[in-house]
Formats: structure tokens, sequence, C-alpha cells
């Protein structure tokens, strides 16, 4: 990783970095880079591409009603109310 490269990174970044940091940096990206470099050398010719590496299998159920609610038990806690709506002060 070149230093201006590593400067505009660090800029953008918000980082004050030394001397001595900034050449500390610079070599860790390198080796990451170079990891990254291997890993893209790897053949994965006929190797299906995994989104997890577990089968995952979604378990959905019917939507089933229940438990009906009335209006009047909703709005028996209404502080204020217009009907069947809930009254609340006005926002400018």
């Amino acid at each position: 990783m070149d230093a201006e490269t590593l400067k505009k990174m660090a800029h953008l970044s918000r980082l004050e970095l030394s001397e001595a940091e900034s050449n500390q940096l610079g070599k860790d990206l390198g080796k990451v880079l170079n990891f990254f470099n291997q890993i893209a050398e790897v053949n994965t010719t006929g190797v299906e591409p995994m989104v997890t590496p577990v089968e995952i299998e979604n378990y959905l159920r019917e939507d089933e009603k229940n438990n009906e609610i009335t209006t009047e038990e909703i709005m028996a806690n209404a502080p204020s109310r217009a009907g069947n709506l809930f009254k609340v002060p006005p926002v400018v």
C-alpha cells in the first residue's frame, strides 16, 4: 500500500496518524490485501456458491384468528377519545 493512498484513507477515516503508526498500518493493510489475493487465486471451478454453510428451512404456520377484542375494550384505556378514535393534542 503506497503512502498517498494510506494518507487519503486516514483523512477519510478522520484519523491522525504519526509516522510510525502510518508505517505500521501500511504494513498491516498490505498483509491483509495479500491474503485477499491468495484467496482470489483459489480454483473454484465447479464449486456452487453458498449462502450459509447449513441448510436452513423456514417453518411457516397458517395465520389463525383468535382472541377477538372489541372496540370498546380497546378504547377503555384511552385518556380522551372522539367516537372510536384516540384524541391527542394537536402537533404544530
